[in-house]
């Protein structure tokens, strides 16, 4: 997508990861530079080719173009799998009265409702669109999840090796190996220039840069749960999306671990003049409240 920024603008250059890389001590110094500046940086030769990409978004805008009403029959259930309309999230109370402008739709990892995880929250079925409406679309949203899902073990493990740890660190059966993934399509109404992140959230007046597309990449961001995990050695960077009165749709994957994993310290990111400055939590605790904490419940759609 083609993204307009003013020339006026602030413009933030992220460092570039290159999978495809044979030079591994290279690829790890600078994630681990971009994961101590602001937590955002680029991957390339990930892996998925542009054609691909091209026909998950096609697939997304049908979706999205689809009357409202035949949308709302797909509307999210308790386990966050399904549409949601515009306003059913709200990243910035403080500026926005009523919610985010954008709507989108939750697919996870597919867990049949005979399956014991489909007793855990952010597990179960994924609700899907008829195939008389959408034919394919099933089909290419599963494709795209399980390739995302691989590229986003790729990154775990030089985040791994970044904090001196063994690089299969994030595989283990608790963490990656049974991870809650999801992948969430978002339509913009009033879009945007684009993405913009502010690297230092208690500076005053705070200062908005932009990070402008790189095409055939993906913009990699580390969570709240992963600078908790580092104990701030890593940083979770404040962004948001800028409108300017035109369509956007864009694709995020959201990777996290395990609902057993207890996130806590990492070894190597604590010491005697460093110690934890987070109490351990279990993973589906903390996302749970997260997640209470940003969308709307279910009720109000009743």
């Amino acid at each position: 997508m083609n993204t307009l920024i003013p020339e006026s603008a602030n413009i933030s250059l992220l460092n570039c990861i290159d999978l495809s890389s044979s030079d591994v001590q290279l690829s790890v110094s600078l994630l681990k530079q971009a994961c101590l500046d602001s937590g955002f940086f680029y991957v390339i030769n990930h892996g998925i080719d542009k054609e691909f990409m091209d026909e998950v978004f096609s697939e997304s805008k049908r979706f999205f173009n689809l009357p409202e009403q035949e949308k709302m029959k797909l509307l999210k259930n308790e386990k966050s799998r399904g549409y949601t309309p515009l306003f059913d999230e709200n990243l910035d109370p403080a500026n926005q009265i009523h919610g985010d402008y954008k709507e989108g739709y939750y697919i996870g990892i597919e867990v049949s409702e005979d399956q014991s995880d489909a007793q855990k929250p952010f597990y179960g079925p994924n609700k899907w669109p008829s195939e008389d409406i959408l034919p394919r679309w099933r089909k290419t949203m599963e494709k795209y999840h399980q390739e995302a899902l691989e590229v986003s073990r790729s990154v775990s493990r030089l985040i791994a090796l970044a904090l001196g740890l063994d690089i299969n660190f994030f595989d283990q059966p608790e963490m990656l190996g049974n991870p809650i993934a999801t992948l969430r399509l978002l339509h913009y109404e009033d879009d945007n220039y684009g993405l913009q992140i502010c690297k230092d959230k208690d500076a005053k007046p705070q200062i908005w840069e932009y990070v402008p597309p790189l095409k055939g990449a993906f913009i990699v961001n580390l969570g709240d749960m992963l600078e908790r995990w580092s104990n701030c050695f890593f940083r979770s960077t404040r962004h948001r999306v800028l409108g300017n009165g035109q369509e956007r749709y864009s694709i995020a994957f959201f990777v996290e671990p395990s609902h057993e994993c207890i996130v806590e310290c990492l070894p190597t990111c604590q010491s005697e003049k460093n110690p934890p400055k987070f109490p351990p939590i279990k993973c589906e605790d903390y996302i749970s409240q997260k997640y209470k904490d940003t969308h709307a419940d279910l009720s109000s759609y009743a």
